[in-house]
């Protein structure tokens, strides 16, 4: 699997034929647009700087609610959760996606670390937890890095940060880790890693 960071809170998986994209950001973001093809689109909140799925070519399938879906070789599950992004209240949706029998978490816009424990209680062996860390309307870089430990993924990918938070999140969780263009991964590695940050440029 590879996958790819652009901006915001937008991950691109790719696996062969098929493509995954989460949280694609419009122009009208401060993120900016972003425009590619995809086999799977699923959006965590409906703001431009999560929901461009009309930026997303190839007729993909739009997953933008929680609940059960199955798509090819992409089982999502999504779980709603109430958040104030932007001045509003809002529902942000978890993603947790087995793809190429990799478990993946993706908290979108989550703001508090006390995620509803029936949910953590889904997520089993996280093999690679995608948490936001930027302050402001997302986790704050101490609770991120708190909840990063908490969970125990195998391997951790920072989102929706600038510069500052990112340095101060690498220093909580003792990493020295350095930007990747891109993350490629199997299984069988991702289980010899224990809670590793991986940073991807933009």
């Amino acid at each position: 699997m590879i996958i790819t960071y652009h901006g915001g809170e937008c991950l691109k998986f790719s696996q062969g034929d098929t493509t995954l994209v989460l949280n694609p950001h419009d122009k009208k973001s401060s993120f900016g647009g972003v425009r590619f093809g995809a086999n799977v689109v699923a959006v965590s909140l409906h703001h431009p700087d999560f929901n461009a799925t009309e930026s997303i070519t190839g007729n993909p399938f739009v997953i933008d609610t929680p609940g059960e879906y199955e798509v090819g070789e992409v089982g999502v599950r999504g779980y709603g959760i109430l958040v104030n992004y932007d001045g509003e209240p809002r529902y942000n949706t978890i993603y947790q996606i087995h793809f190429e029998g990799i478990n993946i978490v993706h908290l979108g816009a989550l703001q508090d670390v006390d995620i509803d424990p029936k949910i953590l209680g889904e997520f089993g062996d996280i093999d690679i937890l995608i948490l936001p860390i930027g302050g402001g309307d997302v986790l704050q870089v101490p609770a991120a890095a708190k909840l990063a430990t908490k969970l125990e993924a195998h391997a951790v990918i920072p989102v929706h940060y600038d510069k500052a938070a990112l340095t101060a999140f690498l220093k909580e969780l003792d990493s020295a880790a350095q930007p990747l263009e891109k993350f490629t991964i199997k299984k069988k590695d991702l289980e010899a890693l224990q809670g590793e940050v991986v940073v991807l440029s933009a």
